[in-house]
């Protein structure tokens, strides 16, 4: 799982908008974006809809806001 972790942002399958959304907030990879909480992103602006689409692809890799693992 760690290498998945070092992934661009862009490997998620997320619109583009999103993906310069999460650029310009400096969240680059996929740990980047675990390391976060829903209120991190809500703070950077992001909205409930776009925060449910990124929760939605990270389970996808089995992971979660807030550095949480899923285990399979």
């Amino acid at each position: 799982m760690k290498e998945k972790l070092k992934e661009n942002v862009n490997t998620l399958n997320l619109e583009e908008t999103l993906i310069d959304k999460m650029e310009k907030n400096k969240i680059l990879t996929i740990e980047d974006l675990w390391k976060l909480k829903r209120k991190d992103l809500k703070e950077l602006k992001f909205t409930d809809s776009e925060i449910n689409k990124i929760v939605i692809c990270l389970e996808l890799y089995g992971i979660d806001l807030g550095k949480r693992v899923w285990k399979a």
